[in-house]
This record gives C-alpha cells, sequence and structure tokens, in this order.
C-alpha cells in the first residue's frame, strides 16, 4: 500500500488520509507486553529545544513517583499491532510542555519503523530501519537491536532479575499520553497534537529495572543531546490496549477524569477504526486522476509538435 501511495504527492497523501480519519477518527493500538523505556537526562537544552515545534518548550519531569523532576528524554522500543500496520517500533521522545494548553507532553522527535508509518512531513512512509528487533529471551533479558537512517543505532539487552514495580508519574504518564506531537522536522513545525484513549490504570504502574542490568552495546541516537548514561529503565510486562487518534484528528483529552470518562464511553462493537481498507478508494481514485492528467498532458503536448 505504502508503493502504491508512493505514486501521489505527498500534499494528496495527506488529504486522503486525513479525510479518511473523519470517518474512521480512531485506529486500534495494542503495544505488546515488554515495552522497554529508556530515560536519559537532557544535557544540552538548548540543542533538545531546537527540535521541538513551535509551541512548545523542554520540561522537567519525573519517571516515578517521588524522583526529583529533571528535562528528559526517552527511546522506547516496543512491538506494536494495529488497525493500520504492525511490527516493531522504536521512538525517540524529549519530554516538553505545551505552551497552549500547559499540558506535559510527549514530543517524538525521531522514530525507527520495519513497517509503514505517517508522518506530516514523510506523509505514508515505508520501513525506516531494515534490521529491527525486539523481543524476549528465554532466560528474561530483554533484547533489542535496531538500525536505521542516518547511522541510528540502538542494540542492548536488559535483565528483568531484581525489576520492581513502582508507582509511575501520573503527570507524565497520564497527562503526557493526551498530548502527543512530532518534533520540528517531522511535523514541519506544525504543533499538532493528538490523544491516546486508554483506562487510566494503565498506566498507573511499571517495572523499575536496575541500572545494572542493561548490557549496552551501541546507542548513538541523539546522543549528542543527552547524558551518557540512562537514569531510569522502566518495562510494561502487559499488553496495553489503547486507542489512537487517526491522522489528522485529535480527541483533546484534558485531564484523567475525561480520560477516563472517554474510556468507559466507547462502544467497541460500532467503532470504525482506521486502516489501510479506510484509504484505499481514495487513494485508487486520486491515482486514476493523476495517471489521467498526466496521459492527456501528454496527448496536449503531441499534437503541439
Amino acid at each position: 500500500m505504502q508503493q502504491f501511495a508512493g505514486l501521489l504527492p505527498r500534499s494528496v497523501q495527506r488529504a486522503v488520509l486525513e479525510q479518511s480519519s473523519r470517518t474512521s477518527p480512531y485506529m486500534g493500538f495494542v503495544v505488546e507486553p515488554y515495552a522497554f523505556f529508556v530515560f536519559s537526562e537532557v544535557i544540552d537544552e538548548k540543542r533538545a529545544s531546537e527540535l521541538l515545534p513551535t509551541g512548545f518548550r523542554l520540561a522537567r519531569a519525573r519517571v516515578f513517583e517521588g524522583d526529583t523532576p529533571v528535562p528528559l528524554a526517552c527511546a522506547s522500543y516496543f512491538r506494536v499491532h494495529t488497525s493500520a500496520f504492525w511490527g516493531a517500533r522504536a521512538e525517540f521522545y524529549l519530554i516538553a510542555e505545551n505552551e497552549r494548553t500547559g499540558l506535559l507532553s510527549w514530543i517524538i522527535v525521531d522514530y525507527l519503523s520495519d513497517t509503514i508509518s505517517y508522518d506530516r512531513t514523510h506523509a505514508l512512509r515505508g520501513p525506516s530501519s531494515h534490521h529491527a528487533v525486539v523481543t524476549m529471551a528465554a532466560d528474561g533479558r530483554v533484547l533489542v537491536d535496531m538500525t536505521g537512517e542516518q547511522g541510528a543505532h540502538s542494540a542492548f539487552s536488559a535483565s528483568l532479575a531484581g525489576a520492581q514495580e513502582r508507582t509511575l508519574d501520573e503527570r507524565l504518564w497520564i497527562e503526557g499520553n493526551l498530548s502527543v506531537g512530532y518534533g520540528k522536522e517531522l511535523s514541519a513545525n506544525h504543533a499538532d497534537v493528538f490523544s491516546l484513549t486508554f483506562p487510566p490504570e494503565t498506566m498507573a504502574r511499571a517495572l523499575e529495572v536496575p541500572l545494572d542490568n542493561l548490557n549496552l552495546e551501541a546507542a548513538t541516537w541523539h546522543a549528542d543531546i543527552i547524558a551518557p548514561k540512562p537514569t531510569r529503565l522502566v518495562c510494561f510486562p502487559y499488553a496495553q490496549h489503547l486507542l489512537s487518534d487517526s491522522p489528522g484528528q485529535a480527541s483533546r483529552h484534558t485531564s484523567k477524569t475525561a480520560l477516563a470518562h472517554a474510556a468507559n464511553s466507547v462502544n467497541f462493537d460500532a467503532l470504525r477504526t482506521f486502516s489501510v481498507g479506510s484509504v484505499r478508494t481514495g487513494m485508487l481514485v486520486s491515482t486514476a486522476l493523476s495517471a489521467g492528467l498526466v496521459v492527456a498532458l501528454g496527448l496536449v503536448l503531441a499534437k503541439k509538435r
């Protein structure tokens, strides 16, 4: 589907996707067990701020309840099944504050995926990682080895031995997931955000993995703006069942109470989720029109000769 869509200009791709999302405003989104988050302190706040779109400023945040707030970056590694794509994915975030709403926000400044993706700059994008391993070994280690364009490479193992369940910071994990956006480059400097819809208890607790359990082989992803050693390792040992806003849509949840109400109000039997099928007809029509225009122009030029 992505190769087919690549025949169309990105502006047309965006228009078709956003038109389809009006009738399918949600995308089913299941993160498989053992999603792993590597948090690091930002040491170059100026350069990190330059990666944020206009309307956001770097914020200080806590990973777990009781932590000291610091400027945070995070690299997450997970396998995901959605109604539109599935595969391995890694995302690099900066934690920022939305200046318009005041909400803490997860800003995706870069990502790697072995399947299709969508962002404003690239529109419908093919795999950005052709070597993507995110899995769990029989001896209880999370294994990650992902490479991407422009030299991005993350490779490590992390044992879950000795990991303890802790209460997560509510503002980061609940509020932050109501205001998710893309960095300046991926968003073409648009301060658009989308929300995840989920029962709040999904983000209430997670495993804190001892830092000494991390066996790091490679970490080149934005290494220039973060401390060389991580500050927190977080793992979710269960699947996270979520709804994500479709491209161009925004639920605009603003509080834990509003989120819980939205999650409990979803009628899954009637829900029409965003998928490749949602956009196929639009893509076919647009391609046919584009092809027809090319043929017509060719005939006009041939007659002039």
